[in-house]
């Protein structure tokens, strides 16, 4: 079962069992996978679906932390809400430790030697990590590697 077929049976179970919260969350995931398609012309594969979750998440976080800091906890609780519906599409996360097993075997593999090289290093590790680990803490620990 692909991703999107999950997330539509997902949908269709919250309907069923009348979980307005859920349902909710559901939807803005389908909508937001829908919008990518329709913007790009094209189907997404699980790896690409994943990124539109990311990019939700991203977003969801955004807004929560500035909820919090205007006050208001209640927008802020229905975010949170929403970040843990979503979670549960995103695969296992790393550790810190395979993380940085996966950014040597990245920095060996393409043989980068100074800062000028973080962007190979990344795009290595991108398809690797996506999902499963902060893209941008890992660019900072492969930048921090690379500059001493």
């Amino acid at each position: 079962m692909t991703l999107k077929e999950r997330i539509d049976q997902d949908m269709k179970d919250a309907m069923r069992a009348r979980d307005e919260g859920r349902l909710k969350a559901v939807r803005l995931l389908r909508a937001a996978i829908q919008r990518r398609e329709v913007d790009e012309r094209i189907q997404l594969d699980d790896h690409q679906v994943l990124g539109a979750i990311e990019k939700l998440i991203k977003q969801s976080r955004d807004a929560e932390a500035q909820f919090r800091k205007a006050g208001r906890i209640d927008l802020a609780d229905i975010e949170q809400a929403d970040l843990a519906v979503w979670g549960a599409y995103l695969p296992e996360p790393l550790g810190a430790a395979e993380i940085e097993r996966l950014i040597s075997e990245a920095v060996a593999e393409t043989g980068a030697a100074s800062a000028k090289d973080i962007g190979k290093v990344v795009g290595w590790l991108k398809p690797k990590l996506q999902g499963r680990a902060d893209l941008g803490q890992v660019s900072a620990k492969v930048k921090s590697r690379l500059s001493s």
